[in-house]
Order: structure tokens, then C-alpha cells, then sequence
């Protein structure tokens, strides 16, 4: 029973995730638009960098408001009523408003693209985009709204909420005087005080939203890390899938021997001469002066393979020859298919020299 349980304790182990993802298993998560990402992190840029915007090109709005509207009021009103003057009337106010809203609408744009490109990069991906039926099940559904994810929003939502109407409270409480006395104070001065009242509101609370963020993006990116964590075995099967299983590659080389051995048995018969250990070693070369510039190799072996050559010599007639030191440094110098080294070619020539008078005197009876 010991072993039993040990076996199946390891196994519980080996399925634990708790590996840091590998660089594949990031990179097919990111393919499939899963990332480290915060929604808010953007959103709360763009109110602190437009409030921000406002303090820098407040008085350029300030102008183009007030020449908009006191235009309007000393010219358009006198103006005929028609079609023409009406459609012209409406597209000046048009221009004139998206002149006096272009810097903030383009920051937006600026700061938008940023507050991605700075947490994810540059991605493209249409994967969340497909129609997937998994998603529409009840259950998984109902599993979402009572997740852990989903207390953890509404806990930030309420953290939000307090922290940004005490801020609010706070800054009013501190205002109030002045508030209360805005019934004795010139409507100028008035709008003035309130505009700087809510872009300082503004810039606080966008602040605040910017603090708040960031540590959504520090837990998203915890999340997200937690998501895609591996078990050991999780590990073992990926690096299979990319350099292959073992036991079929194993397979496959051996294949590939067999199918080389068998290749090299098939040039046997062409050779001109065994070089023999005489039993450990066996080196076949042949040599055709027409079409090589030196002997070659085209099969050789060591005790089994050696003996098999030496058989498939002796049932084709090929001379079989004993020389020791010859036969070891061709077996170890020179591969399949490989013409003789410079520094063996002597003795090698002096082999074939004699075979080949051998074989002519054997013609010659």
C-alpha cells in the first residue's frame, strides 16, 4: 500500500501547478489575447492627463468660448432664417467646436494608445472576438458572478467609491465658506471660483484613480501569472510537443539505421577489397579510376556489422584482406562515401595495387 500511495502522491505533485509559465506557453496565451492587462489603468490617465490639459490650454478655451458665444449673440440672432444661413450657422458653431476640443480629444487618443501599448505592447488578435458557445453556458456564467475575481472587483469598486467621495467631502467641507458666500459674489468671479474648484477636484480624483490603477494592474498581473502557471507534467508534455517524444524519435533513428545499414550492404558488392581486423574491424573499398580521383570507403563495421560484410564479400567473391593498423585508422578516419586521406592513401594504393594482381593473375590461368 506504501508504494501505491507514494506513487499516486507523486503524481497528485507532478499535476500541482506551480511552475512559472515558459516562454510558448506566454506566447500562445498572448496569441489568444490573454495578457496582463488593466482596463482602468488607461481610463484613469486619460481623466488626470485631460483635467491637467485643461490647467495648460484653459485660456485658449476660454477665449474660443467666448468669442463663439458673443459672436453668436451680436450677429447670428440678426440674421434671416433659412435653410442656407441655418446650415451655415450650425457648421461654423461645428468647426468652432472641434477646434476649441481637438488638443483634448487628441490627447485622449495619445494617452489612450500609450496606456495600452505600455502594459501589452503592440497585439493584434481576433481570438476573444469568435463566436464561442462555451461562453454562453449558465452555469459557467453563474460560476463567474460568484468567483473570486468578481468579489474582488466589487471590493475595488467600493474602495474607489469611498475613498473618492471622501475626498470630494473633505475638499467641500474645506470650501464651504466660500461656497456659501458665492450668492454676494459677481457671476465672474463666481464661474471663475468654480472652474478652479472642479479642476482641482478633478486633478484629485484623477490622481487618486491613477494610484488605484496601479495596483490593479500589480494584482491583474499577479492573476494573470497565477492563470497560467504549469505543473511539471504540463512542462514534460510541451517539451515533447516541440523536440518530439523520445520513444519516437528513438524509433525513427533507428529506422534510419537500418535503412543506412541496409544501403551500405547494397555497395558491398562493388567493392574491390575488405581490410580486415581480422574480426573486430572490416572497411570496404573500392576504387574506379575513370570516375574517382581516389579509393572510397562505401561500407564499414565493427564485430557483427564486420562479420556480416565479410560474408556478403566472400558470397560475392570481393578479396578479403588482413592489416590491422590499416583497417583501424580507416574505420576511424574516414566516413561512408569519403575518399581516402592523403595520409593512408599509400598504403591503401599498395593494397589495391596488389589485389588488382592478384585478380590478373587469376584471369590470366
Amino acid at each position: 500500500m506504501e508504494p501505491l500511495r507514494l506513487k499516486l502522491d507523486l503524481q497528485l505533485f507532478s499535476q500541482e501547478k506551480t511552475e512559472p509559465a515558459t516562454p510558448k506557453k506566454r506566447q500562445d496565451a498572448r496569441k489568444k489575447g490573454q495578457v496582463a492587462k488593466s482596463m482602468e489603468l488607461p481610463a484613469a490617465f486619460i481623466l488626470f492627463f485631460s483635467f491637467l490639459s485643461f490647467y495648460m490650454i484653459g485660456g485658449f478655451m476660454k477665449e474660443r468660448l467666448i468669442d463663439l458665444f458673443s459672436g453668436t449673440l451680436r450677429h447670428d440672432l440678426l440674421m434671416d432664417v433659412t435653410m442656407a444661413n441655418i446650415r451655415m450657422l450650425f457648421y461654423q458653431l461645428l468647426i468652432q467646436f472641434l477646434i476649441m476640443l481637438a488638443p483634448i480629444l487628441i490627447l485622449t487618443m495619445v494617452i489612450a494608445l500609450a496606456g495600452n501599448y505600455l502594459q501589452i505592447g503592440i497585439l493584434f488578435t481576433g481570438d476573444p472576438l469568435k463566436i464561442k458557445l462555451s461562453k454562453l453556458n449558465p452555469i459557467e456564467g453563474f460560476k463567474k458572478i460568484f468567483s473570486m475575481r468578481s468579489a474582488v472587483d466589487f471590493l475595488k469598486s467600493m474602495l474607489k467609491m469611498s475613498v473618492i467621495g471622501i475626498v470630494v467631502y473633505t475638499t467641500l467641507w474645506d470650501e464651504k465658506a466660500q461656497l456659501l458666500s458665492l450668492s454676494h459674489v459677481p457671476l465672474e468671479k463666481s464661474l471663475h471660483y468654480i472652474w478652479s474648484l472642479t479642476l482641482t477636484l478633478g486633478l484629485k480624483i484623477a490622481f487618486i484613480l491613477v494610484v488605484l490603477a496601479l495596483f490593479d494592474y500589480l494584482y491583474q498581473k499577479y492573476e494573470f501569472e497565477k492563470s497560467i502557471r504549469m505543473s511539471k507534467q504540463d512542462i514534460k508534455d510541451e517539451y515533447k510537443k516541440m523536440e518530439g517524444d523520445p520513444l519516437i524519435k528513438g524509433k525513427i533513428r533507428e529506422k534510419q539505421r537500418r535503412m543506412a545499414m541496409q544501403r551500405m550492404m547494397q555497395e558491398i558488392p562493388t567493392a574491390d577489397v575488405i581490410i580486415t581486423n581480422p574480426t573486430h574491424f572490416a572497411v570496404a573499398i573500392r576504387y574506379d579510376s575513370a570516375n574517382m580521383q581516389a579509393p572510397k570507403v562505401v561500407a564499414k563495421g565493427t564485430d557483427h556489422v564486420a562479420l556480416k560484410i565479410r560474408e556478403i564479400a566472400k558470397e560475392h567473391g570481393i578479396m578479403i584482406m588482413e592489416n590491422k593498423p590499416l583497417a583501424r585508422a580507416l574505420y576511424a578516419q574516414v566516413d561512408l562515401e569519403e575518399s581516402i586521406p592523403g595520409d593512408l592513401f599509400q598504403a591503401v594504393a599498395e593494397v589495391l595495387a596488389y589485389v588488382y594482381k592478384i585478380k590478373g593473375k587469376v584471369k590470366n590461368a
